[in-house]
């Protein structure tokens, strides 16, 4: 693989020191799972106020006002949640990796979710018996990834059209 600018990915050690070692690529920290487990040490009661108050720091216009705000936010956490305070001070460089590419790029890099969603998608597919081989389950999956694929370049909404991808612009 070349060109590789960002992968993302859950909380994997071992996933970061490899995009970061063999693709000289930047690594994402999943935002939605990096949620949970931020919402783990806010007690039921608390999410809504606390996933509104990290947001915050996603709402910014640019990396810089993420990280202020990022601290912000933690530092203010400090005193009622420590343990979270401390989680999102160790996970601030991995939860905002997707602040430093462009502004439309943001939407769709901070999260394995589009993915996570796709492999769902497809689970009826694997393992039944219905099929006269494995080639043949490949050659199905393979056809719904490029459907996808398809979808993905022309709906915006969606994912990244081809000209996002390639876009250096912020």
């Amino acid at each position: 693989m070349r060109g590789v600018k960002l992968v993302i990915s859950d909380a994997h050690e071992g996933i970061k020191a490899a995009v970061s070692k063999v693709l000289t690529a930047s690594w994402q920290r999943c935002r939605v799972h990096f949620m949970r487990n931020a919402l783990a040490h806010a007690g039921k009661s608390g999410w809504r106020v606390v996933s509104a108050f990290i947001a915050t720091a996603f709402a910014q216009d640019d990396a810089e006002a993420a990280r202020v705000q990022w601290r912000k936010v933690a530092d203010q956490l400090q005193p009622t949640i420590p343990k979270l305070a401390r989680l999102m001070h160790e996970a601030e460089p991995d939860v905002l990796a997707f602040m430093s590419f462009p502004a439309t790029h943001r939407a769709k890099l901070h999260s394995t979710n589009p993915i996570e969603r796709q492999w769902r998608d497809q689970a009826p597919h694997r393992g039944r018996g219905i099929f006269p081989s494995e080639a043949a389950v490949r050659r199905l999956i393979g056809a719904i990834l490029l459907e996808q694929n398809d979808e993905w370049a022309i709906q915006r909404a969606r994912y990244m059209t081809r000209r996002e991808q390639f876009s250096t612009k912020t």
